[in-house]
């Protein structure tokens, strides 16, 4: 059994009743994993899988793939002011997206996690605007190490961007 402190940054349907939750873990960094039966209504993981969730969460490790099985989750956040503003829950899906382009699974970037945690705070607080956008695209690219290049490099490094910036910075003009 594996444990880690997560922030959920993507829900997909698996089947009728089961998700695939994105984590960007502190000590981990990204991990895949599948909530059986998350769907259904009475599942132990009720009301505890939502974007933007600050977690501790238990995971069985597969040997077979990159998808591993969630055991357990204790919510410690749940960031309920992100998902009632369209714009706020809009960036912060671009910054998830974001670091799923730069990031390989199950390689651990701390400073990246606490990027992520201080612009969903920032974006809980404040809410977005286009300084908040900017500000965390500058950080990901001095944190890969691509100096004054920020957005540039990344768009140059991994040939493209996340298909959310554009919608983000409609919204945020």
């Amino acid at each position: 059994m594996e444990d880690a402190h997560g922030i959920v940054i993507r829900l997909t349907k698996l089947t009728d009743s089961s998700l695939i939750v994105h984590w960007m873990t502190r000590g981990v960094g990204l991990i895949k994993t599948v909530a059986k039966g998350a769907r259904r209504p009475k599942s132990v993981f009720g009301g505890r899988l939502d974007l933007f969730v600050t977690a501790d969460l238990q995971w069985q490790k597969s040997r077979q793939s990159d998808l591993h099985t969630l055991r357990e989750v204790s919510v410690i956040h749940y960031r309920e002011a992100i998902r009632k503003s369209y714009r706020d829950a809009v960036v912060a899906g671009y910054f998830g997206q974001l670091l799923e382009l730069v990031l390989e699974l199950e390689h651990p970037e701390p400073e990246l996690f606490s990027l992520l945690e201080r612009g969903l705070g920032y974006l809980e607080q404040t809410g977005a605007d286009l300084k908040a956008l900017l500000f965390f695209e500058k950080e990901v690219g001095r944190i890969l190490g691509l100096g004054k290049e920020g957005i540039g490099g990344i768009r140059r490094l991994y040939g493209r961007l996340p298909f959310l910036r554009e919608q983000c910075l409609s919204l945020l003009e």
